[in-house]
């Protein structure tokens, strides 16, 4: 039976190096989060942010722009924010509504303060091997497979199920750069669930509840499910939902070495490697020294 991988108690441990660093920098970095519209699950995650953020000591800014906004007035706001020196990282938080065009909005942001990692001028320092700041899920990803084997995964085979640019391409680099042997698979992959077999540390991130079976999975490989699906429910009662990740984990549990549970896994890490990447932010921009660790 797998151990499961908590994923409160690993970020729990991020935000607390978070905290004991920033009580040692020479100032207070300060995280912009930007919200357009009224979406309730955005609305969550940006006070969940704003929390977490005040709590390890630094600043929060906080920018609300209502569901009508031109794409002008976002990318105005970004632009002050740009040029604001008083703030180190910003966060523009996805997705945006129906009419808004969310590349160009990011594409806005100063690579210097795009603690999110999404803009190109982050992808191209990632795939060239350059310090920067990097992908806050994938980030997560391979802190989790750490938590589970240790500091050096050299040489380990990683199976990541998914391309996309905000997951899938960028784990599979980041567990390159921890000289593990990758191989990125996706819907044209022959025999899938065979070169999953072969996985020491199987990532999948599709966003298919369920779809991998206990019989894809190594026997004590760790799995670090990046789905997050949301499934009907009916025994929670009627119209009841509830969510699961990508692995069937009543299968794969009893074969992995390690897993993460979906919830309580993959997704606490996101905001704690934010809060990581805002403290690299203001290090690499005001010149301070970057704190052991990071």
């Amino acid at each position: 039976m797998a151990e499961r991988i908590d994923g409160k108690q690993v970020a729990a441990q991020v935000r607390a190096k978070v905290a004991e660093a920033v009580s040692g920098l020479p100032g207070k970095p300060a995280l912009a989060v930007v919200l357009v519209g009224e979406d309730p699950a955005s609305q969550v995650y940006v006070r969940n942010k704003v929390k977490q953020t005040e709590e390890t000591g630094m600043r929060s800014l906080h920018y609300h722009l209502p569901a009508d906004a031109a794409q002008a007035e976002v990318e105005d706001l970004i632009s002050r924010l740009n040029a604001d020196p008083d703030v180190d990282g910003i966060l523009l938080q996805l997705p945006l509504p129906d009419g808004l065009d969310e590349q160009r909005a990011i594409e806005c942001i100063n690579p210097a303060k795009d603690v999110d990692g999404l803009t190109e001028a982050s992808a191209g320092r990632l795939v060239l091997g350059k310090p920067g700041l990097r992908p806050c899920t994938p980030t997560g990803c391979v802190i989790l497979a750490k938590s589970a084997l240790g500091e050096d995964l050299s040489g380990r085979n990683v199976v990541v199920i998914g391309r996309s640019i905000l997951v899938g391409k960028p784990a599979a680099l980041l567990f390159l750069a921890e000289n593990c042997t990758v191989t990125i698979a996706h819907s044209r992959t022959k025999d899938l669930e065979a070169l999953c077999r072969t996985a020491d540390i199987l990532v999948p991130a599709v966003g298919r509840a369920k779809m991998v079976k206990g019989d894809w999975v190594k026997p004590g490989a760790v799995v670090i499910d990046v789905g997050i699906n949301r499934i009907d429910a009916p025994e929670r009662g009627e119209g009841k939902t509830r969510l699961v990740g990508d692995a069937d984990f009543a299968e794969c549990e009893p074969v992995a070495g390690h897993i993460t549970p979906v919830p309580g896994g993959v997704g606490p890490m996101t905001i704690a490697c934010l809060l990581r990447n805002t403290v690299i932010a203001a290090c690499y921009r005001r010149g301070w020294e970057l704190p052991k660790g990071f």
